[in-house]
């Protein structure tokens, strides 16, 4: 774990030492969008549920390449194979994405770790738990200001206790879609 830290050190002292290459690489952006959560719960015979919802994430750019970003998403549905269920899933993730920008090149693929908690409210009660999310996506940047996030893929681990004393793992998927604000040089 030692040296995992300290070439995680390393690696970004060299990150954060480059200058940045492109002259069209924001301080900050933006993202709002659609999305879509598929839980697959630990439980034997649990069914797989299908969530809708948004998303909103801030990214502050440290250089051409690397930021730190945080994620919010909200997730709910209303029925479950038929039957009322009233389940929401709330995540609040956050670290650092990777980002390949080429000053000519209007689409800009990322890759991002994300850690952090989430949030469930069923009928019969609350939990928080840890979660995180590895993933990417592609942005598309007509202009200076705007652009579409294309698609976002990740896997978003989350340990709720699902009914028992424990955490366990859940295995999830997100999928993202949505606008793109970029602000400040």
């Amino acid at each position: 774990m030692r040296k995992f830290a300290c070439l995680l050190g390393w690696g970004m002292v060299l990150l954060l030492g480059r200058t940045a290459a492109a002259q069209d690489t924001p301080k900050m952006d933006a993202s709002l969008g659609y999305s879509y959560l598929r839980t697959a719960p630990d439980t034997s015979g649990a069914p797989i549920v299908n969530l809708h919802g948004g998303s909103a994430s801030l990214a502050y750019n440290l250089t051409n390449s690397f930021g730190i970003v945080g994620d919010f998403g909200g997730y709910h549905v209303e029925t479950v194979e038929g039957k009322p269920a009233d389940f929401t899933v709330i995540t609040y993730l956050f670290g650092p994405r990777y980002t390949y920008r080429r000053s000519e090149s209007k689409v800009a693929p990322y890759g991002q770790i994300l850690f952090g908690g989430a949030h469930i409210g069923i009928p019969g009660g609350t939990d928080n738990a840890f979660a995180m999310s590895v993933g990417g996506g592609i942005d598309v940047i007509p202009n200076a200001h705007v652009g579409i996030r294309l698609v976002q893929i990740e896997y978003l681990l989350s340990r709720f206790r699902e009914g028992t004393p424990k955490h366990v793992v859940q295995h999830n998927l997100r999928v993202t879609t949505g606008v793109l604000f970029r602000f400040g040089r």
